[in-house]
């Protein structure tokens, strides 16, 4: 009986636990950060509460440069309901490979690992919500779906509890789209 109650245990733990991003090294494309988050690019999300509704749209603008192993996003949101936001990444990749990055709003460093074709962050943030602000963490995964384009899925939660989940996809224009 007791072996039964030590399976279900380790059963249960097993099952909290989400993907590695090593889980993604063998797929392709794969996510060279400098590359893809280079000149203009812009995305489209949402954020949706736990029980599923889609309480705001948005869309982004983007530019990134870089210089060497140091890369500035500097992000421009429009909101549905007409406001907007601007949050400028600094990222800096690591003798490891993992990269750290800083915004006005991020407490901290936000911590990524890339794999494959594959980006996960970690990081807490400051989040305006009507007159207060919250700090909320940030389980933030992009995947590379080819050289345009980028689908990415953040889990939003505080003391652990879920608040919600914001998707968002990344379009980068080619040398074409731009002589169209």
């Amino acid at each position: 009986m007791r072996a039964l109650w030590v399976f279900c245990l380790v059963a249960l733990l097993a099952g909290c636990a989400g993907p590695k991003v090593d889980d993604y090294v063998r797929e392709q494309p794969r996510l060279e950060l400098s590359d893809y988050f280079n000149g203009e690019m812009q995305a489209w999300g949402m954020f949706q509460n736990r029980s599923g509704e889609v309480v705001k749209r948005f869309h982004v603008t983007m530019t990134g440069t870089w210089d060497g192993d140091v890369g500035v996003l500097d992000e421009r949101f429009t909101y549905s309901d007409g406001t907007t936001e601007r949050r400028v990444w600094t990222l800096i990749k690591q003798a490891d490979g993992s990269w750290r990055g800083t915004a006005d709003d991020v407490v901290g460093e936000a911590i990524g690992h890339v794999a494959g074709n594959a980006l996960n962050w970690r990081y807490k943030l400051r989040l305006k919500v009507d007159d207060s602000t919250y700090v909320v963490d940030f389980d933030d995964w992009m995947f590379l779906m080819d050289g345009q384009v980028m689908l990415n899925r953040a889990q939003m939660s505080k003391w652990g509890i879920d608040l919600g989940q914001v998707t968002l996809s990344f379009y980068k224009p080619t040398a074409v789209d731009a002589t169209e």
